[in-house]
C-alpha cells in the first residue's frame, strides 16, 4: 500500500472554545472523520494514522477526540474522528462536537463513514452533513459483510443522487483506503460541488416560510456556512447555534432586529399553521428518513441470506422475554465460573514469583547495609503490598476482560442493554446504565468513565452514581474466599459450580439493589422521567480472539492494574507505619481497631474488619490481608498458605455465618475506592455528587448490616 505515516504524529491542542488543530506542514488538509457508532469509522481512522494519534477531550465537555496523521504521495491528511453519532441535531454533547466541527471547525473535507449492510439508517447523517458542507465523501465501509449477507449496491446511481463520491472499503483489510485518500484531497483541493441532489423535500407551507427566512439571512451569512440549514436551526430554536454564530464568526443574530422580527413572523406563521416546536422538528425529521428510505430503495438490493436468519434466530434466544433473561444470567455464571476456576493456578505462581523477588529485594539491602526500618518500611510495607494486590487482581483480570471484551466483540452487551432496558425504564433510568454497569464489574472507575455514553446529563449521574453498586474485579477473590469458606464447603468441579452459582446470587442482590437506587435518585434528588434513546443491535461477529487478548490486557487489564498499583504502594506505607509505630507498647493499628470496635458491633461485625475497610481505601484487594494484620498483631501485611488456615484464624476470632454474611454485604456495599472515586470527582467536577457517591453504597451496606444483626 502506498500510504506512509509521519515520524511524529500530529499534534492537537484545545483552545477555550474550540478544538484547535496544529498542522505540520503548510498544506495539511483536515478532515473530518464522522459515522454511525459500530460503523468501522475508528477502524478507518487508526489504519489510516497508526500509532501517530492524539487523544483528549473536547473543550468543556467530557467527549473523547482523537486526532492523528497521515501522509500518501506527500500529502500530510489530519483526520479529526468525531464521536459515533446518529445525528448531528444536537440532543447529546456527541451530537453538538460533531455538528460543531463540520459546521465552525473550518474542516478541508467530511468523510461520512457508513455501515453497507444497513445503509438506510447511516444514510440519515450523510443527508444531514451534506446539509452544512457539499465537500462531503460518503465510505462504504464493511462490504465484506455486505458481500456476504448477498447485499449490492449501485455506488454509481447513489453517487449520482447524492451528488457527491461514493467509495467503498473493507477497513479491517485495509482495502479501499487508498483510493479513500485519493478522493478526498480532489474534493478538498477542488472548490465545493454544486450537489444535484435537492435537499430533503419539506411540506409546502414550511418551505415557503423557510424560503423567505433564507432571503433575510443570505447577506448575514459568511460563505462558509449553508443558508438553508442555519434557517432551519433557527425555526428549531437553538441557543447553541445563535450562540456559536455570534463567537466564531462575530454575527450577532440576537441583535440584529430584522432577522429577529423575521424570525418572529416565520414562527408564528408555523404556529398558526398549526405547527409547535415538537411537531416541526418531527417533520424535518421525517423529510430526512423518507428521503433516505426512497434514496435506498433505488440504489441497495439484498437477496435471501442464510447468515441474517441465523442472527434472526439468535435474536430469538438472546431477547426474547422468556429466554433473554435466563440465558444473560447463565452466561454471567459461566463468565464468574471461567474466571473463578481459571485464576487460582496463575494467582499462586504469580504469588510466588513476586514474594521470591521480595526475598531478593532483602538480599540487596542487606548488601547495601541499609538500616533494618527502611528495608521493612520499604520492602515488608510498600513491595509487600503492592505484590499482594498485583498477585490478586491481575490473573482474574487477565480473565475476565477478555471474556467481557469477547461478549462485546460478538454483538452480546448491546443484547444486554435492550434486556435490562425495561428494568431501568421502571427505575426512570436510562437503558444505557446495563453498558455502564456491566464495565463496573471490571473495573467501577472504567464504569463511571463509560458513562459518557448517556446523554441526559441526569441519566449520566444516576449511573455514575449507582456504579460502585456492582462489585468491581478487586472485591470478586474476597467474595469468592468467603463463600468458599462459610457458604458453600467442599472441593473440586462441584464446588466451583456451587461457588460460582452463589456468587452469582450476590451480584444479583447488587443489581436489584442498582435498580432500586436509581428508583430513588430518579423520585428524589434527581427527578425526571427516562428518555428514549436510540440502541443499535450490531449484527453477530466473529470476535477477532487475537485482537481482543490484545485490546483486553493493554487497554483493560494493565491500564487497571497500574492504577491499583499506583495508590497501593503509598497504602503500604501507611498500613506499615500504623503497624509499627507504638504508643504505651501498643500498635496504632490496634489502637484503632479497638477504638472502632463498640460501633461496628452495632453492624455484626468488629473494630479489625472495620479498620480493614478503612484502611483499604485504596485499593479492595488488601482488606483480607489487613484483617490478617489486626487478628495476628503483625507489624508486616500477612498471607495464609489456603483457605482452610484463614477460616480457622477467623473462627478463633469470634467469626460467624452471621459475621460472614455482614462482611460479604459490605464487600458489596461500601464507598468506593480511591481510583474510582477520583474518577467520579473528575467526571462530575462536584463535590457534593462525589460525596453522594461515597454515601449511598456506604448507608446501603451498613444500613443492611444493622437490620442483620438487629433480627438476628
Amino acid at each position: 500500500m502506498g500510504l506512509t505515516f509521519d515520524s511524529t504524529g500530529g499534534s492537537a491542542a484545545c483552545s477555550a472554545r474550540e478544538l484547535s488543530i496544529q498542522k505540520e506542514e503548510p498544506d495539511d488538509l483536515i478532515i473530518a472523520l464522522a459515522g454511525n457508532p459500530n460503523v468501522g469509522k475508528s477502524t478507518i481512522f487508526n489504519a489510516l494514522t497508526g500509532m501517530h494519534q492524539h487523544t483528549g477531550n473536547w473543550p468543556g465537555k467530557t467527549v473523547s477526540n482523537a486526532c492523528g496523521r497521515c501522509e500518501y504521495h506527500g500529502q500530510g491528511y489530519l483526520f479529526v474522528d468525531l464521536p459515533g453519532t446518529y445525528s448531528i441535531m444536537a440532543h447529546s454533547p456527541e451530537e453538538v462536537v460533531a455538528r460543531d466541527f463540520i459546521c465552525f471547525g473550518k474542516s478541508d473535507a467530511a468523510v461520512v463513514v457508513c455501515d453497507a449492510t444497513c445503509l438506510e439508517r447511516n444514510l440519515n447523517l450523510v443527508l444531514q452533513v451534506l446539509e452544512i458542507t457539499p465537500k462531503t465523501i460518503l465510505c462504504l465501509n464493511l462490504m465484506d459483510e455486505a458481500k456476504k449477507k448477498r447485499i449490492r449496491i449501485d455506488t454509481n446511481l447513489l453517487s449520482k443522487k447524492l451528488g457527491i463520491p461514493v467509495i467503498q472499503t473493507t477497513a479491517r483489510d485495509k482495502k479501499g483506503l487508498e483510493n479513500l485518500l485519493e478522493t478526498i484531497l480532489v474534493v478538498a483541493k477542488n472548490p465545493a460541488p454544486n450537489i444535484n441532489a435537492a435537499p430533503a423535500p419539506l411540506p409546502r407551507d414550511i418551505e415557503n416560510v423557510l424560503s423567505s427566512l433564507c432571503q433575510s439571512l443570505e447577506p448575514v451569512l459568511p460563505p462558509h456556512l449553508p443558508v438553508r440549514w442555519t434557517a432551519l436551526r433557527l425555526l428549531c430554536p437553538d441557543s447553541q447555534i445563535t450562540e456559536h454564530l455570534t463567537d466564531q464568526n462575530g454575527i450577532p443574530l440576537t441583535e440584529n432586529s430584522q432577522i429577529n422580527s423575521q424570525i418572529s413572523s416565520a414562527l408564528d406563521t408555523l404556529h398558526q399553521a398549526g405547527y409547535t416546536d415538537q411537531s416541526l422538528r418531527d417533520k424535518i425529521v421525517f423529510s430526512l428518513v423518507h428521503r433516505a428510505e426512497q434514496i435506498c430503495s433505488a440504489c441497495v438490493f439484498t437477496a435471501p441470506d442464510s447468515s441474517r436468519e441465523f442472527d434472526r434466530k439468535l435474536d430469538r434466544i438472546f431477547l426474547s422475554p422468556k429466554t433473554g433473561i435466563p440465558v444473560m444470567l447463565l452466561l454471567l455464571f459461566l463468565v464468574f465460573w471461567l474466571t473463578i476456576t481459571g485464576a487460582n493456578y496463575p494467582s499462586a505462581l504469580l504469588s510466588n514469583l513476586l514474594f521470591w523477588f521480595q526475598e531478593r529485594l532483602s538480599d540487596f539491602f542487606v548488601f547495601l547495609y541499609a538500616p533494618q526500618w527502611l528495608h521493612d518500611m520499604l520492602v515488608l510495607g510498600v513491595y509487600r503490598v503492592l505484590a499482594w494486590v498485583v498477585s490478586v487482581m491481575l490473573p482474574p483480570m487477565a480473565i475476565f476482560f477478555p471474556l467481557f471484551t469477547l461478549l462485546e466483540d460478538f454483538g452480546y452487551l448491546p443484547r444486554v442493554a435492550f434486556n435490562l432496558d425495561h428494568c431501568f425504564q421502571k427505575a426512570n433510568a436510562c437503558g444505557k446504565q446495563a453498558l455502564t454497569m456491566c464495565m463496573g464489574f471490571g473495573c467501577n472507575a472504567a464504569g463511571v468513565v463509560g458513562c459518557r455514553i448517556i446523554d441526559s446529563p441526569r441519566e449520566r449521574l444516576i449511573a455514575i452514581l449507582t456504579n460502585s453498586l456492582v462489585p468491581c474485579n478487586g472485591r470478586f477473590p474476597s467474595l469468592i474466599a468467603l463463600i468458599s469458606m462459610f457458604f458453600v464447603v467442599g472441593q473440586g468441579v462441584f464446588h466451583s459450580f456451587l461457588s460460582s452459582a452463589a456468587l452469582t446470587l450476590w451480584i444479583l442482590l447488587s443489581i436489584g439493589m442498582t435498580f432500586l437506587s436509581s428508583r430513588l435518585l430518579s423520585q428524589t434528588v434527581l427527578k425526571g422521567e427516562a428518555s428514549s434513546f436510540a440502541l443499535e443491535l450490531p449484527p453477530y461477529r466473529r470476535p477477532q480472539i487475537g485482537k481482543v487478548i490484545v485490546r483486553s490486557v493493554f487497554d483493560r487489564t494493565l491500564f487497571v492494574l497500574g492504577r491499583a498499583a499506583a495508590v497501593a504502594a503509598p497504602a503500604g506505607l501507611l498500613i506499615w507505619l500504623l503497624a509499627n509505630f507504638t504508643i504505651h507498647g501498643e500498635s496504632l493499628l490496634f489502637i484503632l481497631s479497638s477504638f472502632l470496635d463498640p460501633f461496628a458491633q452495632a453492624f455484626g461485625i468488629d473494630g479489625v474488619i472495620l479498620l480493614a475497610f478503612i484502611l483499604g481505601f485504596p485499593a479492595n484487594e488488601i482488606v483480607f490481608p489487613l484483617i490478617m494484620m489486626g487478628y495476628l498483631q503483625s507489624s508486616v501485611l500477612m498471607e495464609t498458605e489456603n483457605l482452610t488456615a484463614l477460616h480457622s484464624l477467623l473462627l478463633a476470632n469470634g467469626w460467624t455465618v452471621q459475621t460472614a454474611v455482614a462482611v460479604t454485604i459490605l464487600f458489596l456495599f461500601h464507598w468506593p475506592c480511591s481510583t474510582t472515586g477520583l474518577t467520579i470527582w473528575k467526571e462530575t467536577k462536584s463535590l457534593k455528587w462525589t460525596s453522594l457517591a461515597f454515601l449511598l453504597p456506604t448507608s446501603i451496606g451498613f444500613g443492611l448490616c444493622f437490620v442483620l444483626e438487629l433480627i438476628f
